[in-house]
């Protein structure tokens, strides 16, 4: 092929090729032309279609928050019905459904762990690196570049020894782990749990709930789980690194979130123990506020070491001030007793004269005051240094004097001073047996017990006296001689004679009454003061019948006037201070 033929091939094949190019524009430029329209098609179907789309996006979001709040007022609702059965199991008292009230206390119960779990859980959230790094001194926060200072000014690595000491005196400020206005209702909740004897469901919430959001916190400084192999394969520079951070978060983790969280947990028991502190004294209080002063001078040496940091002093003073208003508070308690004992106008009617039910409280206080004398001993030395023994015997002894001093006050009410008498020697003789049994004799000693056995003693001398005093006078007839022929002995008419056993059968009768009505508690003493009313009695009424019978019994209806005879009245001194009513004595 010749040169001109092979030039009009090539021209022929650049002209094909041109129109091809031309062709394959036009066909760029209309699918240009189309896309944008289908571009600006979709712009002007999607603002079409926007407020649809504004519209469908609420009405998702609405049903999102509906089926939220139908959740959350499923639970309250759940909640609330669960208390509602529980109040109706409860109002009706445990006697006509034991079980199912039992029952509804539990599901009260489990109401509180729940309500604390929840609590804890929504409040407790893990503590952001930036708050931890300002809790900490100003030469340990990190700088501009996130690791931590370890150079003075012109980046001069500060000693080791002098970076020590010069930490020594360093001051933390701890993190609020959880909010303070939260802390009182944990506190509230945590004590009704331990009243209801759920203090491991307690510890075990508080456990599960802090550990989880301690170890987040931890986790948010940087720190990493690393195995023995990835340490192996670290190079050194990189471990060098790590080794650094390891030093400075675990100066963080034990002095800001740790101490943090010891004194999150020991503040919420803290201020238990000062609410109790500062509650309104009762005598009944004193007891648990001696084991609570007990219990922190126990722990007082661990408290000092486990918060002995300058970032828990707070938390030192906080129980320092607790184990002092303690005292304080029991130190008052006494003061109050001795007081509320002395003027105690309780107005219980013992109408037996038996022992009062103040004279059997108090006593049964003193004893375990002595169960306490340790703990005692120790309280009192907080305000006094003289001899804690010497302190301890002076306050029983007030208690008992005050004890006395109200019951010779009580001792008054009553009518019939017999009653009084054996009131007074009832009590009193209580009071002694107890002391003679307890510890309390020890301190109080052998010339207090002698002096107030005198004291029994003497009450039961009154009682004989002021009630058998009348009645003995019945049967002491003047002078002596036999029965003269006018019928009458010793210038004694019958008619006299007739009128002294009608008066003594009388009077006898009504003590018997009365008397049997009363109440001698210790079988020792009543045995004792019948045998001594006795041995003075029936001497008397043999003697006068012996001689005066005879002249009744020679008359007619001698058993009108003659009613006993001594036996009959031994019999019926038995009967004497058995705390029997009427309708007892009748049958």
């Amino acid at each position: 092929m010749g040169v001109p033929q092979t030039m009009e091939a090539l021209r022929e094949r650049a002209d094909f090729i041109k129109e091809s190019l031309q062709k394959s524009q036009i066909i760029t430029d209309n699918m240009a032309a189309i896309l944008g329209s289908f571009d600006h098609r979709l712009s002007a179907l999607e603002t079409a279609m926007r407020p649809t789309q504004i519209r469908t996006h609420s009405i998702r979001r609405a049903h999102e928050n509906i089926d939220k709040t139908l959740k959350a007022a499923e639970v309250i609702l759940s909640q609330f019905d669960l208390t509602r059965k529980a109040e109706a199991k409860i109002l009706r008292g445990p006697h006509e459904d034991l079980e199912s009230y039992l029952e509804a206390i539990d599901q009260l119960r489990s109401n509180l762990e729940e309500e604390f779990r929840q609590l804890l859980t929504n409040y407790s959230k893990p503590v952001e690196p930036d708050r931890l790094f300002e809790g900490l001194p100003n030469s340990l926060r990190p700088s501009s570049s996130g690791s931590p200072r370890k150079h003075g000014d012109d980046n001069t690595k500060i000693p080791t020894e002098h970076q020590g000491k010069s930490l020594e005196n360093a001051i933390y400020t701890l993190p609020t782990l959880i909010p303070p206005r939260i802390i009182p209702l944990l506190h509230d909740l945590a004590q009704q749990m331990a009243q209801a004897g759920h203090q491991q469901q307690l510890f075990r919430i508080y456990r599960d709930t802090r550990a989880s959001v301690l170890e987040q916190s931890v986790r948010k400084l940087g720190v990493e789980r690393l195995s023995k192999d990835d340490v192996q394969k670290m190079q050194w520079e990189v471990l060098e690194a790590k080794i650094g951070n390891w030093i400075h978060y675990m100066r963080i983790a034990v002095k800001l979130l740790f101490a943090g969280e010891k004194e999150t947990f020991v503040s919420v028991l803290l201020s238990f123990g000062e609410s109790i502190a500062k509650s309104k004294r009762s005598p009944e209080k004193l007891f648990v506020l001696l084991d609570m002063y007990e219990i922190m001078r126990e722990l007082h040496s661990e408290i000092e070491l486990l918060f002995g940091s300058k970032a828990c002093i707070e938390m030192r003073d906080s129980a320092s001030s607790l184990t002092k208003r303690l005292a304080q508070t029991a130190q008052e308690t006494f003061c109050d007793f001795e007081e509320a004992v002395e003027k105690d106008a309780t107005k219980t009617a013992v109408l037996d004269g038996t022992v009062h039910p103040l004279t059997s409280y108090v006593i049964n206080y003193v004893k375990f005051l002595f169960d306490y004398q340790s703990t005692l001993k120790q309280l009192f030395q907080e305000f006094d240094a003289s001899d804690p023994d010497a302190q301890l015997a002076s306050v029983t002894t007030r208690i008992m004097q005050a004890l006395q001093n109200n019951l010779d006050g009580k001792s008054k009410q009553y009518r019939d001073p017999a009653l009084t008498q054996l009131f007074l020697m009832n009590n009193i003789h209580y009071i002694v047996r107890s002391v003679r049994r307890s510890e309390a004799k020890d301190l109080l000693g052998d010339d207090w017990v002698q002096i107030h056995r005198r004291i029994v003693q003497q009450h039961a001398n009154q009682y004989k006296r002021v009630s058998w005093a009348k009645i003995l006078q019945c049967l002491s007839v003047q002078g002596g001689g036999g029965i003269g022929g006018d019928g009458s002995a010793s210038g004694i008419s019958r008619a006299a004679v007739k009128d002294r056993f009608k008066t003594f059968n009388v009077q006898f009768e009504e003590l018997h009454q009365r008397q049997s009505q009363w109440t001698v508690p210790d079988s020792e003493l009543r045995e004792s003061l019948r045998l001594a009313v006795a041995e003075v009695l029936l001497p008397a009424y043999r003697s006068f019948l012996k001689r005066f019978g005879p002249m009744i019994e020679n008359g007619k209806n001698p058993q009108k006037y003659i009613r006993y005879s001594p036996e009959d009245l031994d019999h019926m001194m038995n009967e004497f201070f058995e705390g029997k009513t009427w309708n007892e004595q009748k049958r």
